[in-house]
């Protein structure tokens, strides 16, 4: 969703929860030679905006949200069907966007995202992590949100395809410890299927759940599509983009969007911080 608490609208991640007839949709037997692989190409081929795909072990899972209407649901639900217990479908009552507004309130511009993971390079220079679609919005980032004390500059960007940006530390802010909040943050990796996991955002501090698939590809419509994504069920709202995804002390990834709210709850996607660590040569500490 395009939202940003106190500011004027802009790209921000809900998600609601809402299965399709009360769970997942699968029928029929898949055609002979269907692996999750072929599988997974067939329907990224029919992805529509407002559609994610994702790989969750055995099978390939298809979220739809409540935009997804018509002709073009009842094609993605025929696709799926042709694909046996390879396909799973879903659906969501909220509406896949961008999220705006580690977890801490960051602005630029007129707009308010949350901070990632700080980090450093090997030359011990400070930065941190949000996302690419708060960092294309923005050249410098403040603690505040009268503009009064810089945390720094964006450096680089990555949106759409990716979600995620890096900003340096301005010399004059050195309040940057390695934590999301009271946990330590000491090391980062991939996320798995199954494993809890933790949130923390600007507008809504921290809430838990479980990844549900990994790979996703994410239509955000004219927003653009996002390749690699993390699923899960922890809930998001306008405001915690960019925010840390983690579990205990290891960084998995950053808010991208979704569908929901934290009320009801909803589905949420992640940046794998993996990629952007390594395209920008920096680690947690």
């Amino acid at each position: 969703m395009r939202v940003l608490t106190g500011y004027r609208r802009a790209a921000t991640i809900v998600a609601a929860a809402g299965l399709l007839g009360g769970g997942l949709l699968t029928a029929g037997a898949a055609q002979a030679g269907v692996t999750v692989a072929s599988a997974r190409t067939t329907l990224e081929q029919a992805s529509v905006p407002g559609t994610a795909v994702a790989t969750a072990g055995d099978h390939v899972l298809v979220t739809v949200d409540k935009t997804v209407t018509g002709a073009e649901y009842n094609s993605v639900v025929s696709k799926v069907r042709a694909l046996g217990s390879y396909a799973k479908i879903q659906r969501t009552s909220g509406t896949f966007r961008p999220l705006i507004t580690g977890g801490d309130a960051i602005y630029g511009g007129q707009y308010r995202c949350s901070l990632g993971f700080n980090v450093q390079n090997s030359s011990g220079a400070y930065f941190f992590l949000t996302a690419g679609h708060c960092g294309n919005i923005a050249s410098s980032w403040y603690a505040n949100s009268s503009h009064t004390t810089l945390l720094g500059t964006t450096q680089n960007s990555s949106f759409p395809n990716n979600d995620y940006a890096i900003v340096k530390y301005s010399t004059s802010y050195t309040n940057h410890a390695g934590t999301v909040g009271s946990q330590d943050i000491t090391t980062s990796g991939n996320a798995t299927v199954g494993q809890s996991v933790s949130r923390r955002g600007s507008t809504t501090g921290v809430h838990t759940g479980t990844v549900q698939a990994l790979n996703a590809t994410v239509n955000y419509g004219s927003d653009g599509i996002v390749y690699g994504m993390i699923q899960t069920n922890v809930c998001a709202e306008g405001g915690d983009s960019g925010g840390p995804l983690y579990a205990g002390s290891k960084a998995l990834g950053l808010t991208s969007g979704g569908s929901g709210n934290c009320t009801s709850g909803g589905t949420t996607f992640f940046q794998p911080v993996t990629e952007a660590l390594n395209a920008y040569g920096v680690h947690v500490y």
